[in-house]
């Protein structure tokens, strides 16, 4: 598995760097330190398979970075880690085309929560489970969701953060092939999954 981690602040990417190794002690990693380094980096090591971004880099500022990364690598997952509070460019950031967002702030525990999501082949999934059979996990969320529960609600029930929610409902939707809550839902019920 081949990871960017693009930070301009040393300290900042080794933390990252050291959390995806706690994960995954064998997954490739790139430390950039701007968006422009990401062309040269893919020629040397191919297209990564996740991409860690934060959004105040010396040449993007804002969104600016996730929309030229999700131009270029539409299919990379993109988990932007900010020093920014998750109220002010969380949204913008889904938008762009992050996949999920999670402030620095946040602390490592929190880091380390949404990155297995993407790292892992299926966090939540029980030993000797069918790879096209959903996780306990998901289908507590698909079950969730059917009752309208919001992102908080759910981390409550669930005793996890609401940035973690975010990031277990993308991949859940990532995983059904849809793009919303109620979509989820609808598949849910006419497919059985509740």
């Amino acid at each position: 598995m081949s990871i960017f981690v693009i930070d301009d602040h040393p300290l900042m990417r080794e933390a990252v760097v050291m959390l995806i190794r706690r994960i995954n002690s064998n997954a490739k990693i790139v430390e950039l330190d701007r968006v422009a380094a990401i062309a040269p980096a893919v020629e040397t090591h191919g297209v990564p398979e996740l991409i860690c971004l934060d959004l105040k880099l010396p040449d993007t500022h804002g969104v600016s970075g996730v929309r030229e990364i999700k131009q270029s690598y539409p299919t990379v997952p993109l988990l932007v880690l900010s020093a920014s509070p998750s109220g002010d460019f969380e949204d913008l950031s889904i938008e762009a085309g992050a996949d999920a967002y999670v402030p620095k702030s946040a602390g490592a525990g929190e880091i380390a929560n949404a990155l297995k999501v993407f790292l892992l082949d299926d966090p939540d999934a029980e030993p000797g489970t069918a790879p096209e059979k959903l996780s306990k996990r998901q289908k507590q969320l698909l079950i969730m969701l059917d009752k309208g529960l919001s992102n908080r609600d759910i981390a409550e029930e669930l005793k996890i953060s609401e940035h973690t929610v975010k990031v277990h409902l993308w991949r859940l939707f990532r995983r059904l092939n849809v793009k919303s809550r109620s979509q989820a839902s609808h598949l849910a019920r006419t497919q059985g999954l509740l």
